[in-house]
């Protein structure tokens, strides 16, 4: 896949989330299921530096497996639109798989720890629901990252090969400098 149709997904707060966006930049991340400690591991730290990724000129949009009904319980206080694809259409679309490796690779142990951790903390805080013991669509997801630029050409993309690899900010801002496509 070279290139994104236009659509307009819709998040689970119900609003329209053009893909490609004419005015953006779109991070399209692929992520696990609602509630995935890892996830939200990751998620955190493109929370942290949303004001960077928006002066790039780079909308995030997440996607995860789970109904929207269940991401709604687990992501209120994402600051990004969140799409439900609980049948996996779209992994399906842009060739995003599971493995078993996801959650085996050596190179994901110390992040499925800190993120178990600081999942752990944040239910017993009642600051986060705990995620489902059996989520729908497994367990084995691998993320995805693609950069997708306003006329729809796909201009990168990563395949991650465990639960923790996928683009990190810096990884991603670069990227968008590089193809010249950032306003920086």
């Amino acid at each position: 896949m070279r290139s994104v149709s236009v659509r307009d997904l819709t998040s689970v707060d119900g609003s329209p989330v053009p893909v490609p966006d004419p005015d953006h930049l779109v991070h399209l991340q692929f992520r696990r299921f609602a509630g995935c400690p890892v996830c939200n591991l990751h998620v955190r730290s493109l929370m942290l530096r949303r004001a960077e990724i928006e002066a790039a000129g780079i909308r995030e949009v997440l996607v995860f497996h789970s109904t929207a009904a269940l991401l709604r319980e687990h992501t209120a206080d994402f600051p990004f639109p969140v799409i439900a694809d609980p049948w996996k259409l779209l992994y399906a679309e842009f060739g995003v798989g599971a493995s078993p490796r996801a959650l085996l690779d050596p190179r994901a142990w110390l992040p499925i720890m800190r993120a178990v951790l600081r999942s752990s903390v944040a239910v017993a805080r009642r600051r986060e629901r705990s995620p489902s013991v059996n989520p729908a669509g497994g367990r084995t997801g691998l993320p995805a990252d693609f950069l997708i630029a306003p006329d729809g050409r796909i201009v990168a993309h990563k395949f991650g090969r465990h639960v923790y690899d996928q683009w990190s900010v810096d990884e991603l801002l670069a990227r968008a400098k590089v193809r010249g496509l950032s306003p920086q």
